[in-house]
């Protein structure tokens, strides 16, 4: 099947360098039947190089004589600097520079107040920069970091989420929530709390900045080339053609790599005072905690009313979050509520609490993640207070249209998944009564919930198809962060070309190659891969299927009139059984199992990963992750892996994820919804709601830790 573009007019053709091929060449007759490769379980391109230790990461880039950067950080969580003293620091051998506030270069501009890094004596949160050494070796850079002494005016400060405070950030109203929770037959009002979380992944934030004359050179572990070529450029008082990033692998990003921060700009600043070398500096774990984002902390009070028969008569959801005094960001917690069940009354708020704290930013399915937690809790809550099964609960709430836009959905299987995973979960041999089923001292239940995550394709990215020696060359600035984008686009490049998989070469992460969009909010291959299409829709229109030497067609992302008549989400239902120890609150979690509806997968083995990692992040969530700020200093206190726990492999036995084939025409040239994020969604309420049924104990705070089910 060769996918094609709707009344999407072709973009003039440009030229670009291509980048080092992928694989070596497979010769294939071009009017040879070529079966459909999207779908197919194929072997990611990049594996080779990552399993043999020759795919480069930022830092591993060789560069000639670097320097190396070391920060100091602010030890208060408000103030001022008063005084600074490098005199020891410089008299390290080996130490090219010393920066503060009274010597760095000055930014051209400000107006991002995370990113102003060393431009005056203020101190926002603890963590934030306010020295930094750059010297021939990293350990020369750190030792003269701890020999600069900073002496603070500090002032009060506050970082504790107030459940009474915060302003109103955004509200939809519909109908009367308060008149419905008054008269209706049985009703729910409870609050619900997630913690601050912090994104690690694998590879942390690193950059190399070098500096040639006014061109700057960024080695970066990013999710978007361009998107740090945008924000930096203005930032430098530079055009944005004279800022060249690269970032041809990157070890998980989570959203904390989607925006630059402050230790990039670091970096490039460094590179100014280095004497023309390049500068590396890769953020240690412990510095992650303070400077690469987090998931705010939450309270989200839900109320829910139903009638008698257990439809859903109103749903309030209020969310609070915290936000930095100096940069605003909103987690948007409350949003899916907005879409999820029939209701007639609904109510959905947003409000922020301005702290002393460092600025908040993307986590896997921002949002969605710690809202959807919320509310599938409630709903089973509810389902129980009704007298339903959980999944018969929400399949005789589902609506018909979008509950807000009144839009009809694009496709919605939410009820197919959660019938499948019924099927394939059990669930039928269920006993309902929570806390009755015992197995050596384990207390064993099962649970359920919903997932969604909207579907989205970014404006703004570009596409390059050149023909050469038998071989489709297909450039974009896109970024693998590690989750199949290299052999994902070579198939939908492949099935729109209509020539086998193996005569594709994808060329990524460089800005080099035309413009991409950044891989955030499931959005990469919709995106990426409607300009890939649109590209092979120009070439084969142009040159047909025998192109000449050299044959080369561009083509952008294209405006799609369908979002305007219809709302756009994947869905799933997520299944666990939990066991908890009678004695001591320990718990297990013997199977998880996901059935999601995400439009057309692309590859299904990356896709499954895609799944299974976004679950296991879920599971991480319920079990364990939660950022211990100590209110007296205003840091996190648990900030390496010692202390801040991730799921490992004894946490789970079994987790199985599986989607059902879902056709839909309206989203993009593919079909395709994103699904890096959806994983996540939902599967710490089904283990949540899987330890209420185990032990009849209702817990409402994340993490689930033993304590909270000692009785």
């Amino acid at each position: 099947m060769r996918l094609s573009q709707r009344n999407f007019p072709a973009p003039e053709s440009g030229t670009a360098a291509v980048g080092v091929s992928a694989r070596s060449v497979v010769e294939a007759e071009p009017d040879e039947a070529v079966p459909e490769v999207i779908g197919a379980s194929l072997e990611r391109l990049d594996g080779p190089a990552k399993v043999t230790g020759t795919a480069r990461y930022a830092y591993e880039h060789p560069v000639e004589a670097p320097a190396y950067l070391h920060p100091v950080q602010a030890t208060i969580a408000r103030g001022r600097v008063a005084s600074v003293d490098t005199g020891a620091a410089e008299a390290v051998p080996g130490v090219l520079a010393v920066l503060t506030h009274t010597n760095a270069p000055r930014l051209a501009s400000t107006e991002d107040a995370e990113l102003a890094v060393l431009q005056s004596d203020a101190v926002a949160f603890r963590g934030q920069f306010v020295a930094a050494v750059v010297a021939e070796t990293t350990e020369s850079a750190r030792q003269a970091a701890d020999l600069v002494r900073v002496d603070y005016a500090e002032q009060p400060h506050e970082v504790e989420l107030d459940a009474a405070g915060g302003t109103l950030n955004t509200r939809t109203d519909n109908g009367d929530v308060d008149a419905a929770m008054a008269s209706s037959a049985v009703t729910l009002d409870r609050t619900y709390t997630t913690p601050m979380q912090h994104n690690n992944p694998m590879e942390p934030h690193t950059t190399i900045a070098h500096w040639s004359g006014s061109e700057l050179t960024l080695h970066e572990s990013t999710q978007g080339v361009y998107s740090v070529r945008s924000v930096v450029a203005p930032v430098f008082g530079l055009e944005p053609e004279q800022v060249r990033v690269l970032a041809p692998h990157v070890g998980g990003g989570f959203g904390s790599k989607g925006l630059p921060h402050a230790p990039l700009v670091l970096a490039a600043l460094a590179a100014q005072r280095s004497g023309g070398r390049p500068v590396k500096y890769a953020v240690t774990r412990r510095q992650m905690f303070a400077l690469t984002g987090h998931r705010t902390p939450t309270s989200q009070r839900v109320r829910l009313a139903a009638d008698a028969e257990g439809r859903l008569t109103a749903v309030g959801h209020d969310a609070l979050e915290h936000t930095s005094r100096i940069k605003e960001f909103s987690e948007g917690s409350s949003t899916a509520s907005g879409i999820m069940y029939a209701a007639p009354n609904r109510r959905v708020t947003q409000r922020l609490v301005p702290l002393d704290v460092p600025v908040p930013s993307w986590m896997r399915a921002p949002g969605h993640c710690p809202g959807m937690h919320a509310l599938e809790t409630a709903m089973d809550e509810m389902a129980q207070a009704c007298g339903l099964d959980p999944v018969e609960f929400r399949i005789r709430n589902e609506p018909e249209i979008d509950p807000i836009s009144g839009l009809p959905f694009s496709s919605r299987n939410l009820v197919e998944c959660l019938r499948e995973g019924a099927d394939r979960f059990g669930w039928q041999q269920r006993d309902p009564t929570a806390g009755v089923r015992r197995e050596n001292g384990w207390l064993i239940g099962t649970g359920v919930a919903a997932s969604t995550y909207p579907t989205h394709v970014f404006p703004g990215s570009r596409a390059r198809i050149r023909y050469a020696d038998g071989r489709y060359a297909v450039l974009i600035g896109a970024a693998d962060i590690g989750t199949g984008a290299w052999t994902a686009l070579a198939q939908i490049a492949a099935e729109a070309l209509e020539v086998p998989f193996d005569m594709i070469d994808p060329h990524l992460g460089s800005t080099e190659f035309p413009e991409a969009t950044v891989a955030g909010g499931s959005t990469g291959i919709t995106s990426w891969g409607s300009a890939i299409v649109q590209a092979a829709t120009v070439f084969r229109d142009k040159y047909g299927k025998q192109p000449p030497e050299g044959a080369e067609a561009e083509g952008a992302t294209q405006p799609n009139p369908d979002t305007e008549r219809f709302s756009m989400h994947a869905f799933g239902a997520q299944f666990a059984e939990v066991r908890v120890h009678a004695d001591t609150g320990e718990i297990r979690v013997p199977r998880m199992l996901g059935v999601f509806a995400a439009g057309r997968i692309v590859n299904a083995r990356t896709a499954r990963s895609q799944f299974l990692g976004g679950m296991t992040m879920g599971l991480s969530m319920a079990l364990h992750e939660h950022s211990v700020l100590d209110s007296r200093f205003g840091h996190v206190v648990n900030h390496d892996f010692a202390g801040y726990h991730v799921a490992s492999h004894a946490d789970v036995d079994s987790i199985e994820a599986t989607w059902i084939d879902e056709h839909d025409p309206h989203v993009n040239p593919m079909g395709t919804k994103g699904i890096g994020e959806i994983g996540i969604v939902g599967a710490s309420a089904a283990i949540g709601n899987a330890a209420y049924h185990a032990t009849g104990i209702r817990v409402r705070d994340l993490p689930l830790t033993p304590d909270k089910f000692l009785r």
